[in-house]
């Protein structure tokens, strides 16, 4: 599993060696629309009356967890590992804490943020060490936590939802590795279920990937469907707030160019929109949810750069 993840971005870094500026990005990239203090990016879109407009949705009250369950076997982009430690805290060799015998279980986590269900936020990724807003990591990264950007900053995310269903539009369980969803197969999918995207959304791509998980992890990992650059800048056009996808990592891998990561910088840097990694978007498809209320409550580590979540989509 790991080993496929390494040979995979190795051959894209090999192959992008020489070719730093190849991509085609805006000359004022690093200035955000919302001023030279904004850490928030597209989360500004969200706006009371839009959450007032995403929460008349709600029509049968059910509700899907978008988050994935992760262990110690969970795959993850190398070297990322989490595992769980239970433990009883100053209990052993006595009945409890007090007359009435109390005792409790805790819980360490050792790992790495950016395994499972996750949120990038928008000092995961950069241009040259550049980062939304034209934060350069020299002035904000620190080992202790961004001082800029950080996880903490992100608002609640409570918007309209909308899910396109890759795999219905190919006519597959699972959308084949390296199919690049861009603004032709975006059009076309939301037009076949009836949706419109909208400034303020929260977009998110059902591929059946996830269902890899346990099942065939070295494929899940070698590489994935996803959204192309084209389509990456179709969204950031239409005004969306985060764009999410039931794979690792968002984008189409194989990458369509020798450029590496290019669609986390489209987004993340250029765009301020935030990126959901592993949604567990199945039962969802399978309900044919492709509007809903979305609700995320992000963890608020200070200074973190990602963020564990389990997003909720309400119907």
């Amino acid at each position: 599993m790991r080993n496929a993840f390494v040979l995979c971005c190795s051959i894209a870094l090999m192959g992008a060696i020489g070719t730093a500026n190849a991509q085609d990005k805006p000359a004022d990239w690093t200035k955000s629309k919302w001023g030279p203090q904004d850490e928030i990016g597209a989360a500004n879109y969200i706006t009371p009356e839009l959450v007032v407009k995403a929460a008349s949705l709600v029509k049968t009250g059910k509700t899907y967890a978008l988050g994935m369950i992760i262990d110690s076997k969970t795959p993850a982009y190398p070297p990322r590992s989490f595992k769980v430690t239970v433990v009883q805290p100053g209990q052993a060799g006595n009945p409890g804490l007090g007359p009435n015998k109390a005792t409790y279980n805790d819980d360490i986590i050792e790992g790495w943020v950016g395994v499972g269900s996750q949120l990038d936020g928008l000092g995961h990724l950069g241009v040259e060490h550049v980062y939304y807003n034209g934060n350069k990591v020299a002035d904000f990264a620190d080992p202790t936590g961004l001082k800029k950007l950080g996880i903490e900053k992100v608002p609640p995310l409570v918007a309209r939802g909308v899910l396109l269903d890759m795999a219905a539009y190919y006519n597959t369980d699972v959308v084949k590795e390296g199919t690049a969803f861009n603004s032709k197969e975006i059009e076309e999918v939301a037009k076949k279920q009836g949706v419109e995207i909208r400034q303020g959304d929260i977009v998110i791509f059902h591929t059946g990937w996830l269902s890899l998980v346990g099942k065939d992890d070295k494929r899940y990992g070698a590489a994935e469907p996803g959204l192309g650059v084209d389509g990456a800048k179709y969204l950031t056009s239409k005004g969306v707030v985060a764009i999410g996808a039931d794979t690792w990592g968002l984008e189409v891998l194989p990458f369509e160019s020798q450029n590496v990561f290019e669609v986390h910088q489209i987004l993340l840097a250029m765009n301020g929109t935030y990126i959901l990694e592993n949604m567990n978007t199945a039962d969802l498809a399978k309900d044919k949810g492709y509007e809903f209320l979305f609700v995320l409550g992000q963890p608020r580590w200070r200074g973190g750069v990602q963020g564990n979540i389990n997003p909720i989509a309400i119907r």
